[in-house]
């Protein structure tokens, strides 16, 4: 199932995985969708299965244009390629990215990892662990939504307002009460992320070919 959120950050773990390859070949992947070319042959970083995101900003404000992963373990080379794209035109918060921004592009890979379900909405970390909510609507229909780690770091917010926001981006209209968010089923995740700017991948692109 895929999962839009937002915000990326350099983050290591032990036993790193993610590489500077993994964001170059996302741009190769958009590169090769945009100008319809054939897609790019298989890169040489592992293939093991992970749960990942791929994120891409625009421009010297790092603004978010889309960012759309995935819960479910996928090998990565189809993986990124699938994210690749899925974030860059079908997050349904942005119009797709197009040929004219390419050049302004950064984009990042975010590997998940160390899922532990927490014992209620406030075990997990600021800063250190990303969020997985599940809760019920006002309707009863189940709903999840999700932040990547740094993202409360960045809003500036605490744990409960980071809460109530992701009960909000998962759809939540009523009053959010001490009840509700103590209904929510919470799972804290770390996440390696590596970014990758379009002058980098230049940068590795003519290293490749020159």
């Amino acid at each position: 199932m895929a999962t839009s959120c937002c915000g990326t950050k350099k983050q290591k773990l032990n036993n790193s995985i993610v590489l500077p390859e993994m964001g170059f070949y996302c741009f190769d992947v958009l590169f090769c969708q945009l100008n319809q070319l054939e897609p790019p042959k298989s890169p040489n970083f592992s293939n093991d299965p992970f749960p990942l995101f791929v994120t891409w900003k625009i421009g010297k404000d790092m603004r978010l244009r889309g960012c759309i992963g995935t819960f479910n373990a996928m090998h990565l080379h189809n993986g990124l390629r699938e994210y690749a794209t899925t974030s860059a035109f079908k997050d349904s918060r942005f119009n797709p990215i197009t040929k004219d921004e390419f050049s302004r592009l950064h984009v990042s890979v975010s590997i998940l990892r160390h899922f532990e379900e927490g014992d209620n909405y406030l075990d997990w970390t600021v800063g250190m662990h990303g969020i997985r909510i599940e809760f019920h609507n006002e309707k009863g229909n189940k709903r999840t939504a999700t932040y990547l780690p740094d993202v409360a770091i960045e809003q500036g917010w605490d744990q409960i307002q980071t809460i109530d926001s992701l009960l909000r981006k998962g759809g939540y209209k009523g009053l959010i009460t001490p009840d509700i968010r103590h209904s929510i089923k919470l799972t804290r995740y770390q996440s390696e992320e590596i970014t990758v700017s379009y002058q980098e991948y230049m940068t590795n692109w003519c290293n490749r070919r020159c």
